[in-house]
């Protein structure tokens, strides 16, 4: 980087950190801003919505609030309560408590619990390892029958 020499002489004088505009300011009564217009001024208006102490007679808040509500993502499916009710007849009939199936799986009791309420979110690995020790299907067309062994060719 080569050196290259100021444009300023003996008697200028440099400000660093200074602003040179004009502030804009922020004009809370329609007197002040009838003042700016005078004075030419650019004035702008803005309309807020949901301040902390405002009163609730204006419901156009409320009318954005609905739209953006409308926009959401649904939330994602939970178990059928039929899978809830056959998993628990499947394990109480092998003579299994929700911990020990949760063992035998390697999950959380709180994951047999979910499922087994209908709280769940399905996860095909886990429903999977669940039809696999309890012997029973719990997906597809008919949940509740009998797994099978593997197919004899």
């Amino acid at each position: 980087m080569a050196f290259q020499p100021s444009n300023t002489g003996w008697d200028d004088v440099v400000k660093i950190g200074k602003s040179t505009g004009s502030r804009t300011g922020v004009a809370r009564t329609t007197g002040a801003v009838n003042a700016a217009a005078r004075a030419g001024g650019i004035v702008g208006t803005e309309k807020k919505y949901g301040g902390a102490n405002t009163q609730h007679s204006s419901t156009e808040g409320q009318l954005l609030t609905k739209i953006d509500r409308e926009n959401e993502v649904a939330p994602p499916k939970k178990v059928d309560a039929e899978v809830g009710k056959v998993m628990s007849q499947a394990r109480l009939a092998k003579g299994l408590k929700q911990s020990d199936l949760a063992q035998k799986i390697n999950e959380k009791p709180q994951v047999i619990n979910d499922y087994e309420s209908g709280k769940a979110v399905p996860n095909q690995q886990i429903l999977a390892k669940i039809e696999r020790q309890l012997g029973v299907k719990l997906r597809g067309k008919d949940i509740g029958a009998d797994l099978g062994g593997p197919k004899k060719k």
